[in-house]
């Protein structure tokens, strides 16, 4: 994500003396050597990421384009063959333009594909042409139908980088007969043009959104057949909750031939939307191929499929997701074909059902938002806007080339602007990142790793700071009770072999002290990759008296002084925790935190279910194991919530850098109150490494990024907003929020006593700190309850803390909550000595 300001709403200004010719292509702005942008090759890092092979490969299929027909807005025939029909014509060469003959026709555009059929649809595939820049996509806007009359609201929106490449704008994937892309501006701005050379369709990448798991209980499956003689494969086998045991079509004597199908009864008619089926673990034999689902209500009358498609031959988990929701009470799976062609038998270990969430219960996904760029990094910004940043290129990283991608989101408008910043002469890519008290961002390290930059929201202005001692990349930051920033570990980047110690960052001087008394290696994991792996990603919290608890991802918990040399001591292990990379921490309370899942290793390993709380009284830390979470992560991201409850989206069971493999899709929310986790609503999109999450001003999560892996299939350029259940009615309308109406200023002191008005009663207040995401670690979170009296009618006394160990300096989300932990929108408030 990264940016800068300054829409691209520009105006459309029309070139003169071109009314009757063709657009003209334009070179894109030179890059630092003089080469353009497209044409840039990277200088390479020793630890450039390889892709897996299953990240070069789309997880949804490409949809046959036999049959289809589009439709356009307005279309170019006299100055050019720009028809819209060649968008469909698999020649890149041949192109749709709008009309610009004459009077040109103004923007927005629309090319609307009719497939004739109804498909589980989840992403358009933007081609764009190749002869030259006028009429790439800017902003856009997706819609889908089921009849060609009716549109809901968008299914996503965004911005796109003024560049050749080709690009995946993905959605929650539904049934769909239309998909209309409409084009609200140019990306250059360089007139009221849209051109395109191809256009694709994807179809269920078996990642159905906003779903939950229905229960099984009660349940019964049965078969067309089954194998009872040579092996336990009765059908029941597929609802027993063990993965060890199968169902599998008779294979003895004579087998039984194709197709064969299971049915599960759930005993009770529920609306169902996806079925997820679970592969054998022991062999490939009997692997689901070519598929088809059907529902009934009585058993007998099945209806016309609900989904269709051939899994691949592999042993990961697949979702088939419906192209309608329906009400049923049987569940059928008929499969036509063997995966791997090795004989006529079927097997399964599971076989899941979800339907619809409520959002009441477990909250509800806005739109799709596509971004210029992979947001690998995000910071939470005054004004509601969310700054975001990728590498030296929007979708792959590598080498020290000294500039940056980044863009804002306006949270506000939804709108989305790209910059490139080359000032500081700073990849940032892969960087230690904290709030600095006045609210500017301070990023350090990374690809240039070395360098410090620092973003001031206030001007939208990047600037340099001196270069850190020690270079590194992914070092772990947090700001001190003292206002200087520390940071400390980053073998990923920079000399290799040596210890990266910790180091800090003062404001009144803008230069480094050393910290030699504060070596890195106690508070390295035993990843086998070493020190390169093994200090990357620390779980920091800041105390008083400019003492850091470090307390992860190593099992052995660390307190860190900063005064004089500093130094390093033990604080006790993390109860039974094992070492946790690829986990996150975040502090849910004053000198309460919350560690959830990770793995032993950075990758290539089972991360875990576990979670633990850490409390911090004075110099005491003491640890215990919590609920555990309902699936197993690793680079997963953690929200903390202003009523104390702890969101986590995404990660993999399996963590594997740029794979989407694994994929977790359900966040989970921990209530501290009784130590459980509860089920929300699936994501439509899998965030993994290089994804982040954010507390958004209105109470509300962003969730977005994942890939960064050049030309592989596990780019996601975008993000979504989820609303928690805890702003929504059973209806899933909004529910009334509490108002602040005064007595905030911009910028108060530690210790400070507000004189707090509201639209209405409210029972309390607390400050979030306005913090910054990257690489699953998110050190700058924290909540801290408020002391309130009320004053008179809506009118409170609200005591800011004065330990600034309790309320790092920096800015904060001043939020007040009704009796019902309903959060206001919050109040932005620079907290600062």
């Amino acid at each position: 994500m990264g940016a800068g300001l300054g829409s691209l709403l520009i105006g459309l200004t029309p070139w003169l003396g071109v009314a009757s010719q063709a657009p003209a292509a334009r070179t894109p702005p030179p890059g630092p050597a003089g080469t353009p942008f497209d044409q840039q090759s990277a200088k390479q890092s020793p630890h450039h990421g390889i892709a897996p092979a299953n990240a070069m490969e789309p997880s949804a299929p490409v949809l046959d384009r036999t049959g289809w027909t589009v439709a356009a807005s307005d279309e170019e025939t006299v100055g050019e063959n720009g028809r819209a029909a060649n968008v469909l014509d698999g020649d890149a060469t041949t192109i749709w333009h709008s009309k610009w003959t004459g009077t040109p026709a103004p923007l927005p555009h629309t090319i609307t594909v009719d497939m004739h059929r109804t498909a589980v649809v989840s992403a358009l595939v933007y081609r764009p042409r190749s002869d030259g820049p006028n009429g790439r996509l800017g902003e856009y806007a997706i819609s889908v139908s089921t009849d060609g009359q009716n549109w809901a609201s968008p299914v996503a929106t965004g911005t796109l980088a003024d560049d050749a490449t080709t690009k995946t704008l993905g959605f929650a994937p539904q049934g769909a007969r239309f998909v209309r892309l409409t084009a609200l501006t140019e990306a250059g701005g360089r007139g009221p043009w849209t051109s395109a050379a191809e256009l694709d369709l994807l179809g269920d990448p078996g990642t159905p959104a906003a779903t939950v798991d229905l229960s099984r209980t009660g349940w019964t499956a049965t078969a067309s057949d089954a194998e009872t003689v040579g092996e336990n494969g009765r059908a029941a086998n597929v609802l027993d909750g063990d993965a060890t045991t199968i169902w599998h079509s008779k294979w003895t004597g004579t087998p039984a031939p194709l197709p064969h199908t299971i049915t599960v009864d759930m005993h009770r008619t529920q609306t169902v939307s996806a079925l997820t089926y679970q592969p054998r673990r022991d062999g490939p034999n009997g692997r689901a191929g070519a598929y088809s689902i059907s529902t009934s209500t009585d058993g007998s009358s099945f209806r016309a499929p609900v989904a269709a498609g051939t899994w691949r031959d592999d042993d990961t988990v697949k979702t088939a997701t419906f192209t309608r929701a329906e009400s049923a009470r049987f569940i059928r799976l008929t499969v036509t074909t063997e995966a791997g062609g090795r004989g006529p038998w079927t097997s399964a270990a599971e076989i899941r059902l979800s339907g619809p969430a409520n959002a009441a219960a477990h909250g509800s996904w806005d739109r799709i938002t596509g971004f210029p760029l992979v947001p690998v990094a995000t910071a939470v910004l005054p004004g509601d806007k969310l700054l975001a940043w990728s590498a030296y290129a929007t979708d792959r990283f590598g080498g020290s080339n000294g500039y940056t991608q980044t863009a804002i989101l306006d949270l506000k408008t939804g709108k989305v602007t790209q910059r490139r910043i080359d000032n500081t002469g700073h990849d940032m890519f892969c960087p230690g990142i904290a709030m600095l008290a006045d609210g500017r961002v301070l990023v350090t390290g990374g690809s240039n790793a070395e360098q410090a930059s620092i973003y001031d929201p206030a001007t939208d202005a990047w600037s340099a700071t001196t270069d850190m001692n020690i270079a590194r990349g992914y070092q772990a930051m947090t700001l001190i009770s003292t206002g200087e920033a520390f940071v400390l570990g980053g073998s990923w980047s920079g000399t290799a072999g040596t210890d990266k110690g910790g180091e800090l960052w003062s404001p009144v001087t803008g230069t480094w002290r050393s910290l030699p008394g504060v070596p890195a290696s106690p508070a390295l994991t035993a990843d086998p990759a070493g020190p390169y792996r093994a200090d990357n990603h620390m779980w920091l919290y800041a105390t008083s008296g400019g003492k850091v608890l470090q307390l992860g991802p190593s099992k052995q918990m660390n307190w860190i002084t900063t005064t004089g040399n500093g130094s390093i001591t033990a604080a006790g292990p993390r109860a039974d925790s094992p070492d946790a990379m690829t986990g996150n921490a975040v502090s849910y309370d004053v000198g309460k935190l919350l560690t959830l899942g990770g793995s032993p290793a950075y990758e290539n390993v089972p991360a875990t279910t576990r979670a633990y709380t850490v409390n911090v009284s004075g110099s005491q830390v003491t640890s215990a194991r919590t609920g555990d979470m309902l699936h197993a992560r690793g680079f997963s991201n953690s929200v903390v919530l202003p009523d104390g409850k702890v969101a986590v989206f995404g990660g993999q069971n399996f963590p594997v850098p740029f794979s989407d493999a694994t994929s977790v899709l359900a966040p989970e929310l921990w209530d501290p109150a009784t130590g459980a986790f509860t089920p929300l609503a699936t994501m439509a999109i899998p965030r993994n490494y290089h994804s982040v999450a954010n507390l958004l001003p209105d109470g509300r999560i962003f969730s977005g990024g994942g890939g960064l892996c050049g030309d592989c299939a596990t780019n996601h350029a975008d993000g979504a907003v989820f609303t928690p259940p805890y702003l929504l009615n059973a209806d899933g309308s909004p529910k009334p929020r509490p108002v602040i109406t005064g007595g905030v200023p911009h910028r108060i002191p530690p210790g400070t006593s507000l004189a707090v008005t509201t639209q209405g009663p409210v029972s309390s207040f607390v400050l979030m700190r306005a913090a910054a995401a990257t690489h699953s670690t998110d050190n700058d979170q924290r909540r801290i309850p408020l002391q309130s009296t009320a004053t008179g009618t809506h009118a409170y006394a609200v005591s800011v803390p004065a330990d600034t160990g309790v309320v790092l300096p920096g800015t904060y989300m001043l939020f007040a909550l009704d009796a019902q932990g309903v959060p206001s929108i919050a109040t932005f408030v620079t907290i600062a000595p």
